[in-house]
């Protein structure tokens, strides 16, 4: 189980670092990545309970989650916010690009 949360500690570390670089496929795969090494964990701990080192070790890791979230917020909101503006924007294209037929005539009338 050490060997598994030294490669949680690492995979986390690494994240930490370009934490504020990293784009959201990044992120995803280290969400996955992170998941599957948490799974593991668990089925150790299943086992056999983990020792107070250990416990300590994660819990320490685990003081990064909010920074992680934060970051993955951020993400979040500057996508809705793209999404929004490029639907704005086809709103407002939409209005100049009427389909017009080219055989239709405007009549006026004189009052």
């Amino acid at each position: 189980m050490d060997e598994l949360i030294l490669s949680l500690d690492q995979l986390t570390h690494g994240m930490m670092s370009r934490l504020q670089e990293a784009t959201y496929e990044e992120l995803e795969d280290f969400v996955e990545e992170r998941q599957k090494l948490v799974d593991a964990i668990a089925e150790k701990v299943a086992c056999n309970p983990s020792t107070p080192a250990q416990k300590r070790e994660i819990n320490r890791i685990l003081e990064n989650d909010n920074a992680l979230l934060d970051r993955m917020n951020e993400l979040r909101m500057e996508a809705r916010d793209w999404l929004q503006k490029r639907s704005q924007a086809k709103v407002q294209r939409s209005a100049y690009e009427a389909v017009y037929s080219p055989d239709s005539l405007l009549m006026d009338r004189r009052k």
